[in-house]
């Protein structure tokens, strides 16, 4: 489902559950490390979403290395290749590229579940819930504030070289469209005039059995360049979400 979402040049890999051949991939002892002591089903998770990392990789021509979480959470990947994660209840999915050709990814599923009372109110601004009856009046027999989050998620992991820093939910203003398509307006303090992408950029989404899936790509283009430290694949959900029951990503 994932590689419906994502252009060309974007190698995406998914797996449902943890039964297949992702999870069975041998991890290297930089990866092992990450996961000691944790519970039996987040090894599995962890193992498995690397699994589809390195499925994804191959399609490039590249060979696996350790994908392992920096200090603020985010994957780090081979050189000259940009990518994403996710993982969520059932599935687990990632997607890559070559930095020559895309110069973020970010990728989010989430399942198809209203968001608790007390996030939706963290995540969805007045001015996106007017957006979403604007753009959706007749509803969309999906849980649109999870879309929400989900399209947030995903923005900030594309979007989070240019950033530098950790923002809020509330700083991207995202407006979902019923053609399966969002508009994102990155943080204002996160938009340096030089990147192409300071005015915002689109995404596409999916709801289908049972899941909601995001996806944002960023083409490179000549002269763009992270203006920060890169951060690419940074999971808001670790430090804002987690508190409330979202899954830890990465």
């Amino acid at each position: 489902m994932i590689s419906q979402l994502v252009p060309a040049g974007v190698s995406a890999h998914e797996a449902f559950g943890d039964a297949g051949p992702e999870a069975a991939v041998a991890l290297f002892a930089a990866e092992q490390a990450v996961v000691e002591g944790v519970f039996e089903e987040r090894r599995r998770e962890f193992t498995t979403v690397r699994g589809c990392a390195r499925a994804a990789l191959d399609r490039l021509g590249v060979r696996p290395v350790p994908l392992v979480p920096g200090a603020l959470g985010a994957p780090g990947w081979p050189a000259g290749v940009v990518g994403s994660m996710t993982h969520c209840r059932g599935y687990r999915a990632a997607a890559v590229a070559r930095a020559a050709d895309v110069a973020a990814v970010g990728i989010d599923a989430e399942p198809a579940e209203p968001l608790p009372l007390a996030v939706a109110g963290r995540i969805v601004t007045g001015t996106e819930r007017g957006w979403l009856g604007e753009e959706f009046p007749q509803g969309a027999g999906v849980p649109l504030d999870r879309v929400l989050f989900c399209a947030k998620e995903a923005s900030y992991k594309a979007f989070s070289p240019w950033a530098g820093a950790r923002y809020g939910f509330g700083d991207y203003r995202v407006r979902l469209r019923a053609d399966g398509t969002f508009r994102t307006v990155p943080p204002v303090a996160a938009r340096p005039a030089e990147s192409p992408w300071a005015a915002g950029f689109t995404g596409r989404w999916t709801a289908r059995d049972g899941l909601v899936l995001t996806a944002v790509a960023l083409v490179a283009r000549h002269g763009a360049a992270p203006q920060h430290r890169p951060v690419a694949g940074q999971s808001r959900t670790d430090t804002i979400a987690s508190s409330a029951g979202a899954p830890v990503k990465g």
